[in-house]
């Protein structure tokens, strides 16, 4: 008689910590590269610098031994990676700047973003022992997402900063709240979807072939679609409105594996931004950019001219196939070289080589992701997990497209790589919260649950026990 040997799961710390000394490699190397390519030596603090890196990226992988043991090994490795590349191209622009007589010092103060940034990780992989707790708090991050959204609009609060009202100023510093908004919606989203994704899921309906839902199960999307609108005209910012929008979809078509959620949202978002471009100078200044980006009058318009966009394409023309290499390009010449264009930045000087293997890097951050809404055992966590690794991904997307104009530019990020303190510190604590869900993906079932919290606390429902039928199926594979 055949016998099956029990398969024991190997949670994975050792194969994360010879990909992170692989990943701070990458980081620290471009770092002194630049300073050779530009100085002829190697910067004056790059042992300070590489310590720092290194006791960062250790000290968190420590917690995740401590913590999270059988958490996705890649994640960490991929994420302190791309913070490298982006650290070593916004010191490259400061260097850049500093030599036409303009002090910059935006690596400086990125690094110590990236360090805030991860200590907020290690807080959350620490603090959250389970996932699923986030579930009791459904409506209550709705309205926490909803007023990050809207503080930039108060009074005295919000600041216009390029044509767009995203930023609040509190003193010195500016924030933009929208980056951890889109998480706390993320949560209210999973929570609603996994409670009514059932009903939404009912056939109503068919037109061309394709099963609508039901006219009264349109509400929800109706809403989200008037408060993205709403995002767009008030605050003159096309890239959240589409994140917040796109996010919402995604994750509507997660829960109910239904295509025409996507075309209907698709619909309606086209629709509405065709209305408010033809309605809001402001919204028709950035499809005038997209679609005449190389006229005169559209080149030299100020503000909302395409001159930003057309020197960063040029840019990536002159990096071609293999790029000019770390520091000999000349990637200052492009407007906000360091946050919304530093695509276009290493894409001179990394060419479509190296600029390629950034996006694969992407590409396996969001397919981990993806593999962690799979694996775990709640619907709760499928539809967060998804969620969360969708707008890593259509960020990158929206970025991209932007810069290479295959669509208009939107003002959004490029997670980990650019410059910006409340996108990096969000995307770490974006990374922290797939690391604590895949660790519940990827632990054997029949082992005692270590994140269950102190005595007496209060404990969540077990994993799996959703009134709501699964939609997303499992492979029960492990990583």
């Amino acid at each position: 008689m055949a016998t099956v040997s029990p398969h024991r799961v190997r949670p994975g710390r050792s194969m994360e910590l010879g990909l992170l000394v692989l990943a701070l490699a990458i980081g620290v190397g471009a770092y002194a590269l630049v300073g050779l390519a530009t100085a002829g030596t190697l910067p004056a603090d790059i042992f300070g610098y590489s310590a720092g890196l290194v006791a960062l990226a250790v000290g968190l992988h420590l917690v995740m031994r401590w913590r999270a043991p059988y958490a996705d090994p890649v994640i960490l490795p991929v994420a302190v990676a791309l913070n490298g590349i982006g650290l070593a191209m916004i010191y490259r622009i400061d260097v850049a700047e500093t030599a036409r007589g303009e002090a910059s010092t935006f690596a400086e103060r990125q690094l110590g973003w990236t360090a805030l940034g991860i200590v907020l990780a290690a807080v959350v992989v620490v603090l959250l022992r389970d996932h699923r707790t986030l579930r009791r708090y459904t409506y209550t991050a709705m309205v926490a997402g909803l007023v990050l959204l809207v503080l930039p609009l108060v009074p005295g609060l919000g600041a216009l900063i390029n044509g767009a009202r995203i930023w609040i100023r509190v003193g010195s510093y500016s924030f933009q709240p929208a980056e951890l908004g889109k998480i706390a919606l993320a949560i209210f989203f999973a929570g609603y979807l996994v409670t009514t994704r059932d009903t939404l899921a009912l056939a109503g309906p068919k037109v061309l072939g394709l099963q609508l839902p039901r006219p009264r199960d349109l509400g929800p999307i109706l809403l989200a679609w008037g408060v993205s609108l709403a995002v767009l005209v008030l605050e003159r910012d096309l890239g959240t409105s589409l994140l917040f929008f796109g996010l919402f979809v995604a994750m509507l078509y997660l829960a109910t594996e239904r295509l025409s959620w996507i075309v209907i949202g698709l619909g309606l978002f086209v629709g509405g931004a065709a209305l408010a471009a033809s309605l809001f100078s402001h919204v028709g200044a950035r499809f005038e950019a997209w679609l005449n980006a190389f006229d005169d009058d559209v080149f030299n318009a100020s503000p909302g001219g395409s001159g930003q966009l057309v020197r960063g394409l040029f840019g990536m023309a002159n990096g071609g196939l293999f790029g000019t290499g770390w520091g000999q390009g000349r990637p200052d010449l492009v407007p906000y070289a360091e946050s919304d264009f530093i695509v276009a930045s290493l894409g001179e000087e990394l060419g479509l080589t190296g600029l390629l293997a950034v996006l694969v890097l992407y590409l396996v951050l969001a397919e981990r992701g993806l593999r962690t809404a799979i694996g775990v055992r709640d619907g709760f966590g499928k539809l967060f997990a998804g969620g969360m690794a969708f707008t890593v991904a259509f960020q990158c997307f929206v970025v991209v497209g932007g810069v290479t104009r295959i669509i208009p530019l939107t003002g959004l990020t490029m997670p980990f790589l650019a410059y910006g303190g409340s996108s990096l510190l969000a995307n770490w604590i974006i990374a922290a919260l797939l690391l604590r869900i895949s660790d519940s993906a990827r632990r054997p079932a029949g082992e005692a649950d270590a994140r269950r919290g102190p005595a007496g606390a209060p404990e969540v429902e077990p994993e799996g026990d959703d009134n709501a039928t699964e939609v997303i199926a499992l492979d029960g594979g492990r990583p």
